[in-house]
């Protein structure tokens, strides 16, 4: 695999050109980029989040990082070939605003697929914990599989971060914990839509989660 990107996330200089979608704190304790909502979760899905990378990656990559819960409510979730509909670039100023809104990522303007983990929000998620796949445009969830990671109080308690690696080759996607494989999917490009091609990685965090990410990687395959 080729190396495309690097980034340690251990700094603010890491992230100042990365693109904020919604209203979010980010700190940098013990080296770590911290993400956390800045407004108050009763705003429902306005207190909610999008903290794009700026660059735009090809259709086959391989996605890697670090990831640690410190609180137990909330979600996680990376976005990957993401891109406006029509082969428009996702930060066209004729593209919709978004400010967060999950609606707005799913039944829009744009094309993407998103991969949730540590899943804590909704009294359901809590007692039975699942890594979901969706593609958009449109809310199809298209893979599913059991979520390892504990709840914060032991995660924290982990020798490391926990590892999570997202695998899209031509219409195959991985997504592995820890080199533990949760799922895979099969695009077939009929069901869920036309394939998608290259577009641009984004983390996705609902509130109230706090949680501390790590050395993000990104391979050409």
């Amino acid at each position: 695999m080729k190396l495309l990107y690097e980034n340690p996330l251990e700094k603010q200089s890491d992230v100042d050109s990365f693109i904020k979608e919604g209203e979010l704190k980010i700190s940098f304790a013990n080296g770590k980029m911290r993400l956390e909502n800045m407004l108050d979760e009763a705003l429902g899905q306005k207190s909610n989040f999008l903290f794009w990378c700026p660059k735009k990656f090809p259709s086959d990559i391989q996605i890697e990082w670090d990831f640690m819960p410190l609180s137990d409510s909330g979600l996680a979730m990376m976005f990957f070939c993401a891109n406006g509909k029509n082969g428009i670039d996702l930060f066209d100023k004729s593209l919709h605003k978004r400010t967060g809104e999950y609606q707005q990522y799913h039944s829009s303007d744009i094309n993407a697929f998103h991969a949730s983990y540590f899943r804590r929000k909704l009294a359901d998620e809590r007692i039975f914990h699942t890594c979901n796949l969706r593609k958009s445009c449109g809310f199809h969830l298209v893979a599913q599989g059991a979520d390892p990671i504990p709840s914060a109080i032991d995660a924290q308690k982990s020798p490391s971060m926990y590892h999570i690696t997202i695998k899209k080759e031509q219409s195959n996607i991985t997504f592995s914990i820890n080199n533990l494989t949760i799922y895979t999917f099969i695009d077939d490009g009929k069901t869920y839509g036309n394939l998608l091609d290259g577009g641009y990685i984004g983390f996705r965090q609902m509130a109230p989660l706090v949680a501390e990410y790590s050395s993000l990687k990104v391979f050409a395959l």
